[in-house]
């Protein structure tokens, strides 16, 4: 005797097995997706780290390169509104503004130097006088070369220039450390020149 249903003449067990086997394959293709995307993630894992570093890195260098171009042009500036300016006193306390300019980081990597250069009337640029902080200052009667803008003879311009040797937080990639460096000049506001008093 036939067991069919009368109906569509399907074997009851035969479609039950046949139910059996796809539902197995359908759990097992699953089980594949699953670790053919493990697979994959373990691979591009470390890549997305990488680059997650590298961009956190740059992205500090490029705000401290940001403060640095700051703090050149904020010492610079005050320094050109003097007429006459303490070696012993006011300057000291203009370098110490880089602490405020550079934080949150550290201001012990700026090396800051402040130059007043006289221009003579052929046109040649020297060292009229130099003070430096955490730096060595130039030397009085260095030649130095100015912007050709600022060229002009009998004049003076007020130079300042901040490097900085930055260290990543991690430097995970070892790209570090990054020499930042800023050369302001300005011309004196108030004066001709500005004297260096003791």
């Amino acid at each position: 005797m036939n067991p069919t249903d009368g109906k569509s003449g399907a074997c009851p067990c035969t479609c039950t097995w046949a139910r059996r086997i796809l539902r197995r394959l359908a759990a097992a293709s699953q089980r594949r997706r699953a670790g053919v995307a493990a697979v994959e993630f373990a691979l591009v894992l470390p890549v997305l780290l990488l680059f997650f570093f590298a961009t956190t890195e740059l992205e500090q260098a490029v705000i401290v390169n940001q403060l640095v171009s700051q703090t050149g042009s904020t010492i610079t500036n005050i320094v050109s509104q003097y007429t006459s300016i303490s070696a012993s006193t006011q300057l000291p306390d203009i370098f110490s503004a880089a602490s405020q300019i550079l934080a949150p980081y550290p201001a012990s990597p700026a090396q800051i130097v402040v130059s007043c250069i006289s221009i003579d009337d052929d046109g040649d640029a020297r060292v009229a006088w130099s003070e430096a902080s955490n730096a060595t200052a130039l030397q009085q009667g260095q030649v130095v070369t100015v912007p050709t803008s600022l060229d002009v003879p009998n004049t003076s311009v007020i130079l300042g220039q901040v490097d900085y040797a930055f260290e990543p937080t991690l430097d995970f990639l070892k790209l570090g450390p990054f020499h930042l460096q800023s050369s302001v000049y300005m011309l004196p506001r108030n004066s001709s020149t500005i004297s260096l008093v003791p």
